[in-house]
This record gives C-alpha cells, sequence and structure tokens, in this order.
C-alpha cells in the first residue's frame, strides 16, 4: 500500500477548486480518501492555497509520497522536507 498526497477535484464545470487529501494510490483520484488536510483554488487571483502544515509533516514523516503538483505547492509554501 502507498499513501500519496494529491489534488482531490470538486466544484462546478470550468471552475474547479481542488482538496489536498492523503489517500491510498490504488483508490480513485475523487474517491475515498484517509484525511482532508487542506486545499487549492487556483481560479482566484492571486490563487489560493492553505494547508495544516503540522498533519503535512506528519504525514510526509510517516512516508507518504506528494504528487507532483502536490510537491510543487509545498515547495512554495515551504514545507518539503
Amino acid at each position: 500500500m502507498s499513501v500519496r498526497i494529491r489534488l482531490k477535484r470538486m466544484g462546478a464545470k470550468k471552475k474547479p477548486f481542488y482538496r489536498i487529501v492523503v489517500a491510498d494510490s490504488r483508490f480513485p483520484r475523487d474517491g475515498r480518501f484517509i484525511e482532508e488536510i487542506g486545499y487549492y483554488n487556483p481560479t482566484t487571483k492571486p490563487t489560493t492555497f492553505e494547508v495544516d502544515a503540522e498533519k503535512a509533516q506528519m504525514w510526509l514523516a510517516r512516508g507518504a509520497r506528494p504528487s507532483d503538483t502536490v510537491k510543487e505547492l509545498f515547495d512554495k509554501a515551504g514545507l518539503t522536507k
């Protein structure tokens, strides 16, 4: 079992926003997840990004691997290892 930190798409058609979730890699993108740790809205100016840093660090320490997009967001927020 591989645990991933990734984006879950929410919102209306052509108006997406994303929740940052911790999920088993076998589950579908918008399916079941373990925990929600933040959100990301690229449609606002400037983009809105908020994450619970303590939970993110805890999951990274446990071996959860962020997706490419989440890794870039974490780098911008200064949350990488």
